[in-house]
């Protein structure tokens, strides 16, 4: 199996933080229209008959686009719509099992917030691993402290799996993360609560592939 690699540096994940007013399919539909080759579904509220419907139609987005589809932590749900991978946390299913459901050929990425927890990560075959939280987040309770830059440093000379920098990365942040050895950031609250999250999208990619060059 070939080494996975991000599509682009972007990270995106479709996540309506809890707010009424926001639908995950027209944030599906706006980040993928702004270049995000790689979405992720994040989910916690919904019912599983409900949370597949949307997972299928999200999908039938992710494709018209050529965006790969990661849906966060129900590999029964990836499986069921044939999702590209699942994206598992330390309390979630653990990495052999959610393999076991999916196959060897699916993407699994895992959350990390340590270097042991990267290192157990690529040994047990992840694709790549998410770490943070790297400045610290309102969005999701880890039960973490920010991690920080130096922590990234170090996760990347351990490990050879591609890293995801996630927690409290904005525009302006992202940068800063990419240098230190993410190979891509995830951005939640600066991405959909933007007025123009499509617009937002775009200049956000500009600026990440700025950094590459």
């Amino acid at each position: 199996m070939l080494k996975f690699t991000f599509p682009n540096p972007l990270y995106a994940i479709a996540d309506t933080l809890g707010r009424a007013e926001l639908s995950f399919l027209d944030l599906a539909e706006h980040l993928c229209a702004g270049g995000a080759r790689l979405l992720q579904l994040r989910v916690k509220d919904l019912p599983s008959r409900e949370f597949l419907t949307l997972a299928q139609q999200v999908r039938t987005v992710c494709h018209r686009y050529g965006c790969l589809l990661i849906i966060n932590d129900r590999a029964d749900i990836a499986l069921a719509i044939d999702a590209d991978g699942v994206h598992v946390g330390q309390e979630d299913l653990p990495l052999a099992a959610a393999r076991k459901v999916l196959g060897p050929h699916k993407i699994i990425g895992v959350s990390t917030h340590n270097p042991a927890q990267a290192q157990e990560a690529e040994r047990g075959g992840a694709d790549y691993i998410g770490f943070g939280p790297l400045f610290g987040t309102t969005t999701k309770a880890t039960g973490y402290t920010a991690r920080g830059l130096a922590q990234l440093r170090e996760i990347r000379a351990l490990v050879q799996l591609p890293i995801v920098a996630i927690g409290g990365i904005t525009t302006e942040r992202a940068p800063s993360a990419l240098e230190a050895g993410a190979n891509a950031v995830a951005m939640i609250s600066d991405l959909v609560l933007a007025s123009d999250v499509t617009r937002k999208v775009q200049e956000t990619l500009v600026e990440l592939r700025s950094r590459e060059e």
